[in-house]
């Protein structure tokens, strides 16, 4: 199996979405966004939010390939947001655990 941020580096998305996620990506707050977009409660380690937002872009991204009516733009770039913005999280906390 890959490795997290193998399977994040293959991600395939429109560069204007991942434009767009990048520009919001410096505004990531984690106790308010992740909270948001998975539920309230005890927030999960990066890892484990990873996996769960990939589970939830995933499924905004095959309603945008589908043109499905129930596709939110404005949802998908915030997953997108909270991706990056944990992946960077687990960079710094993986660098931390090597020194």
């Amino acid at each position: 199996m890959q490795d997290l941020m193998s399977m994040l580096n293959a991600l395939r998305r429109p560069q204007l979405l991942i434009r767009a996620a990048r520009f919001g990506v410096q505004d990531y707050r984690r106790d308010r966004h992740l909270q948001r977009l998975l539920g309230y409660g005890a927030l999960p380690r990066p890892a484990a939010a990873i996996m769960r937002l990939m589970e939830v872009e995933r499924t905004l991204n095959d309603q945008r390939r589908e043109d499905d009516a129930g596709y939110s733009l404005t949802r998908h770039v915030d997953v997108l947001i909270a991706m990056m913005g944990e992946a960077q999280l687990l960079r710094a906390s993986q660098c931390q655990s090597v020194t």
